[in-house]
């Protein structure tokens, strides 16, 4: 695995030699943030040999390059998913070659599904800590010792200097956010209300396909990570609405616009 990042990183290197020092993961319906930054490079999933691709509608599939005002950023305009069939080591791949990059931190976005009662959708939850327990820890295999430690602490995940810099971003933008704990599960299928009820039992906030397997990853390497949810949707059994994905994109545009304003801020003040 590691010769394959490092081949991932060669291929990368000889379209752009960009040294970004924030990585920024966009989830559904999120990926058009990167349109609006000062593009320096961009790198289709598809022209780096061997790295997994997205196949899931509303990802672009593809790192960009640029600046944040005066940030050096890399983002990725979709994330490859567990569901789609690669083994979790290739999922986390994105994520450890943004760090082999040069990013020091790591700032993670996604589109979940609400578990805490308070929710509605279009609500944005600063991600405090999170539940893997349903999915297979990215760390499972040889260590790559290149990376990190066999037996990585994971006492805080999200760091808590991020966490308030996340706080006072929200102030300074007039963007009401809340706080909670993200479960990842396995998807594609979203969750029974009895699953909803188990995750809630665990101390969950929100629930989704992502972003805590990549949190473990760039913790292992060291580097600082802080997350977002956009609630998109109620978790089943919470509503009467059926859930499909159209809905998780049409609200995460709805909030796009104070979403955009946020993330800026928050790079920013990193």
């Amino acid at each position: 695995m590691y010769k394959k990042l490092m081949a991932c990183v060669e291929s990368i290197r000889k379209k752009t030699n960009f040294k970004p020092e924030v990585a920024l993961i966009l989830g559904s319906g999120l990926g058009d943030y990167a349109d609006g930054i000062k593009v320096e490079a961009t790198v289709d999933y598809s022209d780096i040999e061997g790295f997994p691709v997205s196949t899931v509608t509303g990802h672009k599939g593809r790192f960009v390059f640029g600046y944040v005002e005066d940030v050096p950023v890399v983002i990725m305009q979709g994330r490859v998913h567990y569901y789609e069939g690669y083994p979790m080591s290739e999922v986390v791949l994105p994520t450890r070659l943004m760090g082999m990059l040069g990013a020091k931190k790591l700032f993670l976005t996604n589109a979940a599904g609400g578990i805490n009662e308070t929710f509605e959708p279009g609500t944005l939850m600063m991600i405090t800590d999170h539940i893997t327990t349903a999915v297979p820890n990215p760390l499972i295999g040889k260590n790559i010792e290149e990376l990190g430690v066999r037996f990585p602490d994971m006492s805080e995940v999200y760091s808590n200097r991020l966490r308030e810099v996340i706080r006072e971003a929200a102030k300074e933008c007039g963007v009401k956010i809340r706080e909670g704990v993200y479960v990842q599960l396995t998807g594609p299928s979203y969750e029974t209300p009895a699953e909803i009820r188990m995750c809630r039992g665990w101390g969950g906030d929100a629930v989704g396909m992502s972003t805590a397997c990549e949190a473990i990853a760039a913790r292992h390497m060291g580097l600082e990570v802080c997350g977002i949810s956009c609630i998109t949707n109620l978790a089943a059994g919470m509503s009467t609405a059926k859930l499909d994905h159209k809905e998780v994109q049409e609200t995460a545009d709805r909030v796009s616009a104070e979403f955009k304003k946020l993330v800026t801020q928050v790079i920013v003040s990193m």
